[in-house]
This record gives C-alpha cells, sequence and structure tokens, in this order.
C-alpha cells in the first residue's frame, strides 16, 4: 500500500519561507502525478501545485511566482518550496499521489488523487 508522509511545515512570520517535503514509499512506478493540497481552517482542500508524471510543474494562481515544486527521485521525495509567504498561505497542506501512466496532466482536483498523507500544519503570522 502506498505511503506518503509530509513534514517541514511550522510557524513562519509574513515574507519568510519553507520547504515542506513529501517521501513517497510503495509506489513502483515512477509515472505518477503528486499534488500538494492546502486547508484552511473553515474552507475545502484545494489545490496548491502538482507535478505531472514527466515533471512538469503547475501552480494555483496565487503561488505562482512564490512557490516551487519538484521531485528527488533517489530519495522518492517530492519537495515544495515556499518563499515569500503571506498569512493567507497558513494551512494544513497536503500531498497526494495518483499514477497517470503516460499522460501529461497534472490533476487540480481533489477526487483526481487515490493517495493521501496525513498533512503538515504551516501558520503564517507575526
Amino acid at each position: 500500500q502506498p505511503q506518503l508522509v509530509e513534514s517541514g511545515g511550522g510557524l513562519v512570520q509574513p515574507g519568510g519561507s519553507l520547504r515542506l517535503s513529501c517521501v513517497v514509499s510503495g509506489i513502483t512506478s515512477d509515472r505518477y502525478a503528486v499534488g500538494w493540497f492546502r486547508q484552511a481552517p473553515g474552507r475545502e482542500r484545494a489545490v496548491v501545485s502538482c507535478l505531472n508524471g514527466f515533471d512538469t510543474p503547475d501552480y494555483e494562481d496565487s503561488v505562482k511566482g512564490r512557490f516551487t515544486i519538484s521531485r528527488d527521485n533517489v530519495k522518492n521525495t517530492v519537495y515544495l518550496q515556499m518563499n515569500s509567504l503571506k498569512p493567507e498561505d497558513s494551512g494544513r497542506y497536503y500531498c497526494a499521489a495518483v499514477y497517470v501512466g503516460e499522460l501529461t496532466v497534472c490533476p487540480f482536483m481533489e477526487g483526481s488523487y487515490d493517495y493521501w498523507g496525513q498533512g503538515t500544519q504551516v501558520t503564517v503570522s507575526s
């Protein structure tokens, strides 16, 4: 059974940076997409960024130019580098994975993903 484990969250001041990590295990194919989602209090979980099976990234508009998603295939880890953080970036961040084969899609819909981690909390506050 695939497992995803997030880490790297914490409390940071506005304008600061954090790097989230998502260690993926139990997925034997390298053609899987990974997404990062954020859930703020009282709001639905929504995509922040995703990486398709060919490591092509995509981003939600509010984080473009500030967040960078990347994958280290040796470490089976997907990272989310978050710079210039704002209070509205606060929330619990989850990574998720789905096998996409040769498709170039990078799913933005929560329901497209099969495997989820437990999340890591990010709080941006002064």
